[in-house]
Formats: structure tokens, C-alpha cells, sequence
């Protein structure tokens, strides 16, 4: 099996639907740092599992400067993103979410929930 991980920083924006009070109700932006980790057992055609530059476009295509609560149907908070991104990455086995300095979310296809 192979496997690589790219970390890609993106700026977005977003509002948390909650049912209870929080400033995150309020539209707020993110500076995020997302690892975004592929695997294979067969490399493409280029010997690669995935390019890293189609990995960082499709990322940014997805999150950079946008305002994310118009772009899904579920409530943007991290774990739901990470989710989101490793279903739109080929390959993709596991998403690090960091939104903040403080705040980071996994979401793996495996039992892994490494930080």
C-alpha cells in the first residue's frame, strides 16, 4: 500500500446552526489547516498515488474564500467538513481538520483517530 498526506491552508467563512448559545451562530472566518491523507495500492499512471498539486486544487476549489454554509446541506462545523473534503478527494482515507490553534477534528475511513 501506498500512502501520502498534503497540508493545505485555506480561508473560509461560516455560521454553526447549535442548540445553544454560541458566538459561532454568527458568521465568523477561519484560517485552516487541512492535512488531507491517500492511499493506494497501485499506483497511476504517473506513479503516483495522487498528484499533489490536483490534491491542493480540489481543496481550495472546494473551501478557499468562500462561505461554506452556501455551499452544503449540512451544518459546516469541522468534523463535517473534514468528512465532506476526504468524500471529494480520490483516494483519500482520512481528513485532519484545524480550524484553529486550538481546535482540530479527524475524520478516517479506519478505526483512526490519530490528532
Amino acid at each position: 500500500m501506498y500512502y501520502v498526506s498534503k497540508t493545505i491552508e485555506v480561508a473560509f467563512a461560516h455560521k454553526l446552526n447549535l442548540n445553544y448559545e454560541s458566538k459561532c451562530t454568527n458568521l465568523h472566518g477561519h484560517n485552516a489547516r487541512i492535512t488531507v491523507y491517500c492511499r493506494t495500492a497501485e499506483l497511476n499512471e504517473s506513479g503516483m498515488v495522487i498528484d499533489y498539486t490536483d490534491l491542493k486544487r480540489i481543496v481550495k476549489r472546494l473551501l478557499d474564500h468562500k462561505y461554506v454554509n452556501d455551499l452544503v446541506p449540512f451544518n459546516p462545523t469541522s468534523e463535517n467538513l473534514a468528512r465532506w473534503i476526504c468524500e471529494a478527494v480520490p483516494n483519500c482515507y482520512k481528513v485532519r481538520f484545524q480550524e484553529s490553534d486550538d481546535n482540530v477534528a479527524v475524520y478516517s475511513l479506519d478505526n483512526d483517530s490519530t490528532l
